[in-house]
């Protein structure tokens, strides 16, 4: 979605002679169809003039498709989809992206664009009889943005231009209807203000609560409750904020109105939280946003006037039905803004039959059209349904795959494109933990928790955490290392840094279509909506349950902010105190405790096998672990690895065996060091045994010690301490002496660039040939057990092929020896990690030294860019993103430029020294979707990364496979 769902509205004139006894607003001079077939033929006329000009600006709704939404935005281009194929679209015009790109370059709109607008509005008022703001009957327009990618309610629209303090009264005139008039006057100048004239939002609402609060008009709850005077007055109020805040009159020239909306909207590209979510979403900067001049259509006519959204499945469970919300008497904005609850769209038929049966065939035709979920919004103007906008809509996780496989079945799609309808970022989503239902309902006393409402789910999930009321103790909250859930009586497009920080968000008002629910959906945040029962005071920082339990007297309930409350987004359930969670459904399946096969087995479980397994079938990179016990390594392989790409060996050094590393340290002697290497050789060679059983007959890349020696050793301040206090007590300890002294001779001011790696075999004798020894003789042991071990042995931080030559001339001598002891050909494998830049520029030498390389891409990508990642993402790295510096860090996803190039140009240079060279990557990026779509374009033979995200890694190494497609569902 790009835009706000409570800003989408459109005008066209209703058929004349309507069996409805009021008038429409419109002018009753044409038809529906008539209006259809004027407009086609003056957007042509206005196209073939338009097309002298080296630049085109501005498309007519005829002349766009779908496929235009680099240049169209998602709603220009699917406004045009649905006028092509014959849909009750309100007419109208976009302004590409190319004008808006220009405006942000320039400060100023292109030279040619104001008299493309002029032919256009020319040619849409000659269409629809009337002209922009025309005092005695005047077209209305809406300007709207729309942006390739769905942005929901980041960027500004305003409705109902051309209303002026003269064509009110035209338009109550043509509508017979007073209020309507001057509601849709208090809607513009309330919009307009905010969005062109950067008024505070609260300065115009409060002006309304005022009017619609305890002893204000008398009978009035909402804005709908408010009569013609009421609203006349309400306008007055409004002129008055505006002249005070903005030091200027409300324009009365609907141009003028409009050409200030259109370079608002362009404005609204680089607003703040327009920013804050295209970082968030990885949306690229430079895009710009299109504008769609819609002429405007009516919900707010009376009851049978409304406004409503609908998707062609539910977008949180994927279930095929009617779902969705309609407001009565109503503009788009009340829907999403969540003032006034919804009724759910199915009871819309009961309202009004013939435009609910139209809708449906209307739903119908546009998920056949865009084989997809779509996403719709509508309005109904005394009767006659018009489409103001529909897009492929955002979706839960769980929601994606079951619709994927649904699709395929339905034999819409293949499952080629259901591959490419997932991704690894949602797989990740259902496997997060899910709350255990019976200790939350059966058992909640028990655990100290409470359920206090009943939402709507919005968005699935479990979440808890500390309750706050604002996006700016979210933020703050969250930065100092809490959890919390954001709590609202209804979001908007301000609350989203707090929604980005928060572990869900709980609203007392509005729907599945509301603000809330569709930015939680596309963040895949757990979210509830409507929970009625719950009164939220943002003043007071708290919320108030009421009618928990009247039988035990417990009939009310606050929350205070920094009490901890959990919120169920796939149930809807809202709780005082912390839920127990339990494992997924998904983690329980890839745990193999959970069969897609049996007859009880979980939908979304199913729709997951299904889609793995063809990801499995299609995919080329090789997925494995990174491991270091065989415990890692068996549940790796049950999440479907396909060997260990790294095997870190330090940690094999931790709890008790730390005092044998000690002694190698302190050794002062040669038989000191050899003593000490002999009682370390049957450790790692029994941890090895274990982990070549646990991976039989899959490779198991086995990293020799890498970090530098004093990490093996105690803190030198609690040391020094320790030391310091037993000589003041005349009790000095020989080996905590000699510990210390150790310390301070290994201590370095950089460590991370000091003895560590390759370095420690060269520097300390014996300590890599004790390491090739152990896995030689581990792999001897499991083939003399009738085992098929298939070991590789990964010497770290080489920077010259010479350091790497000299270790491997050691482990090849040490490897033949335990071949001739055991009368066993063990075929191990030598090769190197390439986390150097030097390593890197000189990949093609090492290459004649190792028959593989891996990539170490968390030191790979410290040394090129000089950051100590420990130091600097506490510190700066909050600024480089915000600055736009970072898109994302560099650690998380592969930075391609930089790091990428180094590790495209390593593998170009070690495959032409050696053909058959392996290559592969065991950084924490071996698991994050986008960088596996790197590596599978440069060549690697597979990635390594933890066994939690081995599916993901799966998943996208499968989607790597598929030819780019473009989409408006990110």
């Amino acid at each position: 979605m790009d835009v706000p769902r409570h800003l989408r509205s459109g005008y066209v004139p209703r058929r004349q002679g309507s069996h409805r006894a009021r008038p429409s607003p419109t002018a009753a001079l044409i038809g529906a169809d008539s209006v259809r077939a004027a407009y086609l033929q003056e957007s042509r006329a206005v196209s073939e003039n338009a097309g002298n000009s080296a630049t085109k600006y501005v498309y007519d709704f005829t002349e766009g498709n779908k496929d235009l939404k680099d240049l169209l935005g998602g709603k220009g281009a699917n406004l045009a989809e649905m006028t092509n194929l014959g849909l009750p679209v309100p007419p109208g015009f976009t302004i590409t992206t190319e004008a808006c790109r220009v405006y942000l370059e320039s400060g100023e709109v292109p030279e040619a664009l104001n008299d493309e607008v002029s032919a256009h509005l020319a040619a849409l008022e000659q269409t629809m009889g009337k002209k922009l703001g025309e005092p005695s009957d005047p077209l209305l327009v809406s300007v709207r943005s729309g942006a390739k990618f769905s942005m929901p309610g980041m960027m500004d629209t305003v409705l109902n231009i051309g209303l002026s303090d003269a064509s009110v009264e035209g338009l109550a005139a043509q509508a017979g209807d007073d209020r309507f008039a001057w509601d849709s006057y208090r809607r513009l100048i309330q919009m307009f203000g905010r969005t062109v004239l950067g008024i505070e939002g609260a300065q115009f609402e409060r002006a309304l609560e005022e009017i619609t609060g305890p002893g204000a008009s008398p009978g009035a709850t909402s804005d709908a409750d408010l009569s013609a005077a009421d609203l006349k007055k309400l306008v007055k109020r409004f002129k008055k904020i505006v002249k005070n805040e903005a030091g200027r009159d409300f324009p009365q020239d609907p141009r003028e109105q409009m050409d200030l909306a259109v370079k608002a909207v362009f404005t609204s590209w680089n607003g703040e939280r327009a920013r804050l979510y295209r970082r968030q979403e990885r949306i690229p900067h430079d895009l710009g946003t299109a504008v769609s001049v819609v002429s405007m259509v009516f919900g707010n006519l009376g009851a049978d006037s409304g406004t409503g959204v609908a998707f062609t499945r539910d977008p949180a469970s994927g279930q095929q039905g009617v779902y969705g919300d309609y407001l009565q008497n109503a503009q788009g904005e009340d829907v999403v803004a969540g003032i006034r609850n919804t009724v759910p769209l199915a009871e819309l038929e009961a309202l009004d039959e013939k435009s609910y049966t139209e809708l449906l065939r209307i739903m119908e035709t546009l998920e056949n059209h865009y084989k997809d979920l779509c996403d719709i919004e509508f309005t109904i103007e005394r009767g006659k349904l018009w489409m103001l906008q529909t897009r492929v809509g955002k979706r839960t996780a769980g929601a994606a795959f079951r619709i994927a496989v649904q699709l395929v079945d339905q034999g819409l799609i293949t499952e080629a494109e259901a591959l490419r309808r997932v991704t690894g970022g949602q797989l990740a989503q259902l496997m997060f933990p899910r709350f255990d239902e019976k200790a939350a309902d059966g058992a909640a006393a028990e655990h100290g928790v409470q359920k206090i409402a009943h939402g709507i789910a919005a968005s699935p999930g479990a979440a808890s955490g500390k309750a706050v009321f604002d996006s700016y103790t979210a933020i703050k909250w969250s930065r100092s290392g809490e959890k919390v859930i954001l709590i609202r009586r209804e979001t908007n497009p301000d609350d989203l840094d707090g929604m980005i920080a928060a572990e869900g968000i709980l609203t007392s008002r509005g729907g599945k279509t509301s603000h809330a629910a569709v930015v939680a959906r596309g963040m895949g945040k757990t979210c509830v909506c409507g929970a009625e029962e719950l009164e939220v005071d943002t003043k007071r920082r708290c919320m108030t349950a009421r009618g928990i339990d009247s039988s035990t007297g417990r009939g009310t309930v606050v929350v205070e902010e920094g009490d901890t409350v959990s919120i169920d987004g796939s149930t809807g359930k809202v709780y005082v105190g912390e839920v127990p969670v339990v494992p997924s459904p998904v983690v329980e399946y890839f745990e193999g405790r959970m069969h897609a096969g049996a007859d009880d087995a979980d939908e979304l479980v199913v729709a997951v096998h299904r889609i793995m397994a063809y990801a499995d079938r299609v995919r080329r990179l090789r997925v494995r672990a990174n491991a270091d016990s065989a415990e890692d390594a068996l549940r790796a392989r049950r999440f479907g690895a396909q060997g260990i790409g790294l095997c870190r060996t330090e940690h094999m050094f931790l709890g008790e065996r730390r005092e044998y590393v000690e002694r190698l340290i302190l050794a002062d002697t040669d038989g000191e060091r050899e003593d000490a290497l002999k009682a370390l050789l049957p450790m790692q060679k029994q941890d090895f045994v274990e982990l070549l059983e646990a991976m039989d007959g899959l490779p198991v890349t086995v990293r020799l010690l890498d970090p530098p020696l004093h990490e093996f050793l105690p803190d030198i301040t609690e040391l020094s301490v320790r030391v310091a206090l037993a000589e003041s007590r005349k009790d000095a300890n020989e080996n905590d002496l000699r510990l210390l002294q150790a310390v301070h001779r290994l201590h370095e001011q950089n460590p991370m660039l000091g003895l560590r790696g390759v370095r420690l075999g060269l520097a300390i004798p014996g300590l890599f040939a004790m390491q090739v020894r152990a896995i030689a003789e581990a792999a001897a042991e499991r083939c003399a057990a009738k085992g098929d071990p298939r070991a590789e042995i990964m010497i770290p931080l080489v920077g010259t092929v010479q350091e790497l030559e000299l270790v491997r001339d050691e482990a090849t001598q040490v490897i033949a020896d335990v071949e001739e002891a055991t009368g066993t050909t063990l075929g191990l494998a030598l090769g190197t990690m390439i986390e150097l830049p030097r390593a890197a520029l000189t990949a093609g030498e090492i290459a004649e030294a190792a028959e593989f390389f891996s990539f170490g891409t968390n030191d790979l990508t410290q040394t090129v860019w000089g950051f100590s990642r420990d130091d600097v993402e506490a510190s700066f790295f909050t600024a480089y993103l915000e600055k736009g510096i970072f898109g994302v860090s560099p650690f998380e996803t592969i930075d391609r430029d930089g790091v990428g190039r180094l590790v495209e140009d390593a593998v170009r240079a070690g495959r032409a020294t050696r053909p058959d060279l392996k290559l592969g990557i065991c950084g924490e990026h071996g698991g994050d979707p986008e960088s596996v779509h790197f590596f599978h374009e440069v060549g690697l033979d597979y990635v390594s990364c933890s066994p939690f995200r081995i599916p993901v890694a799966r998943l996208e190494a499968a989607r790597a496979c598929a030819a780019p497609h473009s989409s408006d569902s990110r």
